[in-house]
């Protein structure tokens, strides 16, 4: 009876770390290179063109967008904005002048949920889509997972939806939303930057005082040195010619 009252301990551990193992094979990802291969999800391209994509994520901010938009009409570059649908429903004009100066409108869910399943993710998808629709006229066909979490249910759901995931190159992730310094954000981008690259800013969610201050440091640097600053799809449709016989 003792012998068995202490292997029941045992046989229960077992049995969860098997429940959990299972659990985690279930829901684990095919990984960065069957997503590139299958083209549903991009995190930089590669070329020789000094072309890079600058992206913001959580806004739009009244404050901090406004800001970016004026520093990045200055230099005549574009950008792509992974947009909340509920700071657009607040700041409908800073979308529509997103839209009219030619950057990009992208999508990334309607209330920045840190867990959720693939249903309501769906129709974050969506709510925040018919707001940017509703304002421009135009449909998203990008989009961010907030945290770049993601499933394989996720990844399947959403491109069966018309829609590609955008991440971005995994070391230009200012991480401004933690408010850093802006000469680290600044060095993070040009000592890291390269042709092709996805590069991860924040234009809302708090204080983006930094982000605004090192994005008017990165450009005329960058542009010295001959990049020219294009939306995600623009740098998509580089990778596309080169895919081409």
């Amino acid at each position: 009876m003792k012998k068995l009252l202490f292997l029941l301990p045992i046989c229960l551990l077992t049995v969860s770390f098997l429940y959990v193992k299972v659990g985690a094979e279930k829901y684990e990802n095919k990984g960065r290179k069957y997503y590139e291969e299958a083209g549903q999800i991009v995190w930089e391209i590669n070329t020789d063109e000094k072309i890079v994509a600058l992206t913001f994520d959580d806004g739009p901010h009244r404050k901090y967008t406004s800001q970016i938009l004026d520093i990045l009409a200055k230099y005549n570059a574009k950008a792509t904005f992974f947009i909340v649908g509920q700071n657009a429903q607040k700041n409908p004009e800073v979308i529509s002048r997103m839209y009219k100066e030619g950057h990009e409108l992208a999508n990334h869910t309607f209330t920045h949920p840190l867990r959720t399943n693939v249903s309501n993710l769906l129709n974050e998808i969506n709510q925040t889509n018919d707001v940017i629709q509703n304002i421009t006229g135009f449909k998203p066909t990008l989009f961010r997972p907030v945290e770049g979490q993601y499933s394989d249910a996720m990844i399947e759901a959403i491109a069966k939806e018309g829609y590609k995931v955008v991440m971005w190159s995994w070391h230009l992730d200012t991480l401004d939303w933690r408010s850093p310094g802006t000469d680290r954000i600044v060095n993070t981008v040009l000592n890291g930057v390269k042709e092709g690259n996805i590069v991860l800013f924040h234009d809302g969610g708090g204080n983006r005082r930094q982000t605004v201050q090192a994005i008017e440091k990165i450009i005329p640097d960058l542009e010295r040195q001959g990049y020219r600053f294009v939306t995600v799809s623009e740098l998509l449709e580089v990778q596309s010619k080169k895919a081409k016989p």
